[in-house]
């Protein structure tokens, strides 16, 4: 059995992923931290793939959560490891700098970046010991360009796309890639109080993306024909930003 574990994978960008990875014949674990009813619908659509999967409730900015929920699992699991992690769970909580609160800044570090440090070193060293794994992080166009009102995000993001680049060096000679995706504009949850009518005349493709089409990328990069492909950010935003 070939495992995957997927941060934030309840709904949006993250379920697509879910949905995929189960087609690539991955048993999914499926971590989310408060809805369960949209995680459990996540389950249902990766079961009917014919693949399976496991919720895994656990705070991706609570460290000793992290530790206690992956270890535990490892215990139970003692023959298996996670061979692929996607770095997807994430908020925004967008505002101008000067009206920023500690806790937008803080809240936005730690769901986005931090989880990132945490996440991926509880699953890190048995990927080097079985010397394979795929690691992929969602960021976002925010950290590529940075965005007004944003300063949080982006930095976050950002924070994440440098760690991607250095890990990816540390790790490739076990043949664990590191990579990221990047999306822009995509319809989910996160981006339904955006004017997409306004905003898709500034995209060449004239329209927002699909969360399975940044998903395909993701699934892409997890897979054996992405394996001279580290280090990388692709973006998946209809030609915004290139």
């Amino acid at each position: 059995m070939k495992y995957a574990l997927v941060t934030g994978g309840s709904r949006g960008i993250g379920r697509a992923v879910c949905i995929k990875l189960a087609e690539m014949g991955y048993h999914v674990l499926i971590n989310y931290l408060s809805n369960r009813d949209e995680a459990l619908l996540t389950l249902e659509e990766v079961k009917k793939t014919g693949s399976d999967g496991t919720l895994l409730p656990f705070d991706v900015t609570k460290v000793e959560e992290v530790e206690k929920t992956m270890g535990g699992w490892q215990e139970q699991n003692s023959d298996a490891y996670i061979e692929v992690l996607v770095n997807n769970a994430g908020i925004r909580k967008d505002t101008l700098l000067m009206w920023m609160e500690n806790s937008h800044w803080h809240d936005v570090l730690n769901t986005n970046l931090n989880s990132f440090f945490y996440v991926t070193r509880a699953v890190l060293k048995n990927m080097l010991v079985n010397k394979y794994g795929r690691i992929i992080n969602v960021v976002s166009l925010s950290g590529l360009k940075g965005l007004p009102g944003q300063v949080n995000y982006s930095a976050a993001k950002a924070g994440v796309i440098g760690a991607t680049k250095a890990l990816a060096q540390e790790i490739g000679k076990k043949r664990v890639t590191v990579n990221a995706v990047a999306p822009g504009f995509i319809k989910t949850d996160m981006t339904k109080e955006l004017n997409e009518n306004e905003l898709k005349n500034l995209i060449p493709l004239n329209r927002f993306g699909l969360p399975e089409e940044v998903a395909d990328v993701v699934c892409f990069l997890a897979s054996e024909k992405a394996s001279y492909i580290t280090g990388e950010v692709i973006s998946v935003n209809g030609g915004l930003y290139t």
